[in-house]
């Protein structure tokens, strides 16, 4: 008895042999199946490709993610920390009062910044998205355009002074610290020092008029009584689709904020509307795709009656005949997704050329993943299938007595 796999590559060459026997034919039905394939691929393609470049650049932005605390209050480590533990933040970090986030930095030479923004940041810190930014009190990252106007490089060192008048005497508090990093003017364009939170409220303390040592402060009252408070946080959500969330979260709070929700939702606006249009075309087409297989099987099925009939009396079993209907229909449209999938390819460098040079589309890229390929081989086999399903179950019924009729 043979071997099953024996049986079915019996049927592999019978089938390419009869498929190659009428090439004419053949390839009719596969440049058919060409015609759908390649425009629902480079369709899918330009709107995978608007939306992945919309939402990169949604991401290479970290404002995007930042909802900013417009009102300022009084916040304590507790609620800090729990805002820190919330699902819908990737950063969160305390913040002063507003006029205690300036101070004046020194360069050598002489070079010298006034009213440098003071921001406090910490490990993951999106808006840097540097390593280095879980600093040490004694550590700071520039801003580029901090750091041309002292002409500071990584490793430098910047004296940083702040100044206060407490019991009618003018004082001047001073530090030294150690550039770590240099932030690209593409991340942040003003004038700014990155400095650790702690850093941040030693500057808030003297000038609230206590003693800070750090500082080189000799007078003013002890901190031993003061409550660590922030004004407001730096608060960045996890993602995109968590912006929503936690705004609304700091609303509910009465935190008056502002995000960039709308062009946010706009994005998802277009995604969804790209989605809609190309599931209306696509099932459209599917449907034709469909209509103009089942036809053109069963007249081929029909046209080869005799030749079915004589593999019957050859002894082939309506399994076999079966499949071998089946396995022509997903040689043709293995044959037709490769076509699509070339011209598919052609056609994303016309769009890649024509259309990445236009001012108004930028850098637009069209393109499907190898995973979207896959689904898409997988979906043609599967249509196919169905489809010669009908035409295997009209081929069964042949009976073998009908090639001995027209001898």
């Amino acid at each position: 008895m043979n071997r099953w796999y024996k049986r079915l590559a019996l049927l592999v060459r019978l089938s390419l042999a009869d498929l190659w026997h009428d090439r004419n034919v053949s390839l009719c039905m596969a440049a058919s199946l060409v015609a759908v394939i390649a425009p629902l691929l480079l369709l899918f393609g330009l709107k995978h490709g608007v939306v992945s470049q919309l939402q990169q650049e949604l991401l290479s932005d970290p404002r995007n993610l930042e909802v900013k605390m417009l009102s300022s209050g009084h916040y304590d480590n507790a609620w800090l920390q729990g805002l820190q533990q919330r699902p819908e933040v990737g950063f969160a970090i305390g913040q002063t009062r507003s006029l205690n986030t300036q101070a004046d930095l020194l360069g050598a030479q002489g070079r010298f910044a006034d009213n440098v923004e003071v921001i406090p940041t910490g490990a993951n810190d999106p808006l840097l998205a540097n390593p280095l930014s879980a600093l040490q009190p004694d550590q700071l990252i520039l801003s580029e355009r901090a750091a041309q106007r002292l002409q500071a490089q990584v490793g430098d060192s910047v004296r940083l002074r702040v100044s206060r008048r407490l019991n009618e005497v003018n004082e001047r508090g001073e530090r030294s610290l150690r550039v770590q990093a240099i932030v690209s003017s593409l991340r942040f364009a003003r004038p700014a020092a990155f400095v650790s939170p702690e850093l941040l409220l030693e500057l808030e303390h003297y000038r609230d008029g206590y003693l800070v040592a750090a500082l080189g402060s000799g007078s003013g009252q002890s901190l031993e009584a003061v409550k660590v408070g922030y004004a407001r946080a730096r608060v960045y959500a996890r993602d995109i689709d968590s912006v929503a969330g936690l705004e609304r979260w700091l609303n509910e709070q009465r935190i008056e904020t502002s995000s960039r929700l709308a062009e946010i939702d706009s994005v998802k606006a277009i995604n969804h509307v790209l989605g809609l249009i190309f599931g209306v075309i696509a099932g459209a087409a599917l449907l034709g795709c469909i209509a103009s297989l089942v036809g053109a099987f069963l007249a081929n099925i029909d046209r080869k009656r005799r030749d079915l009939a004589v593999l019957r009396l050859l002894g082939f079993t309506s399994a076999a005949v079966a499949g071998y209907v089946v396995l022509q229909a997903l040689l043709l449209s293995l044959a037709g997704y490769l076509g699509g999938l070339g011209c598919y390819y052609l056609g994303s460098l016309l769009f890649d050329q024509l259309l990445g040079s236009s001012q108004a589309t930028g850098a637009f890229i069209c393109h499907i993943t190898v995973w979207h390929g896959l689904v898409a081989l997988l979906l043609a086999l599967l249509v196919a299938g169905l489809v010669a399903l009908i035409g295997a179950v009209r081929a069964i019924r042949i009976q073998p007595a009908e090639s001995l009729r027209e001898l």
